[in-house]
């Protein structure tokens, strides 16, 4: 019987390796990361047990242009216009090689199959929100980890909506210039499907060089996903309406957004800014954030930044960015996601220059 069983586990182990092999030959996978590190200077920064300014910092940051990461990314054809497809993505701390820019988990930041087709695209898994996707496309300064929508984002309600754990999600074709998509996290909580709970949509209208986003999410605190060190299910709502325009080589973006925490905050975000190519090879983006608490409109602050990226070739580039915040009432807007997230009242001034390689 000993042998036998032993048997058994050879052919099993030897079919489902011919599995695998199989499915890889007829896959397409790719790997991709993005790889970037920065100097990070403030003129004050905040200490975490008293909220108090605590000086000026100057420090190494990783994802100061964009969160550094790695991931595989694969599709197979499964004849009449389907195909399946699959995401696996990790952030990276570029400081200390640790996990970082996710809920911390080894791929927290997407971790998803689907399937797309005509008629448009089913995924289910660990994957970003349409109202993050709106909120990206809209940024004035396409999401850069400093100086932008992100650390407002961030600060207010850290990765919950970016990366939703326990989530189907569906994207429909475009028609019409018009494109839906809407998500639904389950909260995993056995007798308690409110926990964790989170959904979101959002519609999107394109004609030319013109973009109009809007998009809304609305999630619970609990499930199995608030365990993540980073909190992913911060209890919030969130509405955001916003568009583009490209004229030539200049891009205009405006954006507004509306974070709501019951008992806590109800920010209104108002954005605006640009983007200019100068050459093919100098990109200036600049744009502006102004925050105010609908609770209290003592609380309030502004955020104006400005950066320049210079590509030293299609993989590579250097950047150097500017910003500014001030921070009224018990507003705590910070100039950085990483590094400078939270920001001490009164005026700050940062700047970060870095290096980024794509593979």
């Amino acid at each position: 019987m000993k042998h036998y069983r032993n048997y058994r586990g050879i052919l099993a182990s030897t079919l489902l390796g011919s599995v695998g092999l199989t499915a890889h030959a007829q896959s397409n996978v790719t790997l991709y990361g993005i790889v970037d590190a920065g100097i990070l200077y403030t003129s004050k920064s905040v200490n975490p047990a008293t909220g108090q300014n605590a000086g000026h910092q100057l420090s190494l940051v990783t994802g100061g242009l964009t969160p550094s990461l790695f991931g595989l990314k694969g599709t197979e054809d499964l004849g009449g216009g389907m195909k399946a497809i699959f995401t696996l993505e990790s952030g990276i701390d570029t400081t200390n090689g640790g996990l970082t820019d996710s809920n911390g988990n080894l791929f927290g930041r997407q971790a998803w199959v689907g399937i797309a087709g005509n008629f448009g695209t089913v995924k289910a898994g660990v994957q970003l929100s349409p109202f993050v996707l709106s909120l990206i496309a809209t940024d004035p300064r396409s999401a850069s980890y400093f100086g932008s929508g992100v650390p407002i984002y961030t600060g207010s309600v850290f990765v919950t909506g970016a990366f939703n754990s326990n989530s189907i999600s569906y994207v429909s074709p475009t028609i019409a210039g018009l494109q839906g998509s809407a998500l639904l996290a389950l909260g995993g909580v056995a007798g308690n499907f409110q926990a964790g709970r989170q959904y979101s949509a959002s519609l999107n209208y394109t004609y030319g060089p013109l973009l109009i986003s809007a998009a809304m999410y609305s999630g619970n605190a609990g499930g199995t996903a608030s365990t993540t060190p980073i909190p992913s299910t911060v209890a919030f709502s969130g509405r955001t309406i916003g568009g583009s325009y490209q004229f030539d080589r200049i891009i205009v973006k405006a954006v507004f957004v509306n974070y709501k925490i019951a008992g806590s905050f109800d920010n209104r975000v108002y954005g605006g800014g640009l983007s200019y190519q100068v050459t093919p090879d100098t990109n200036i983006d600049t744009g502006v954030w102004y925050t105010s608490d609908g609770n209290d409109t003592n609380n309030h602050s502004i955020l104006a930044a400005t950066g320049v990226i210079y590509s030293l070739s299609k993989a590579t580039l250097l950047y150097g960015q500017f910003g500014y915040v001030d921070n009224h009432g018990k507003m705590n807007t910070g100039v950085s996601t990483n590094g400078a997230l939270f920001g001490a009242s009164g005026s700050t001034f940062g700047t970060a220059v870095g290096i980024r390689h794509l593979f």
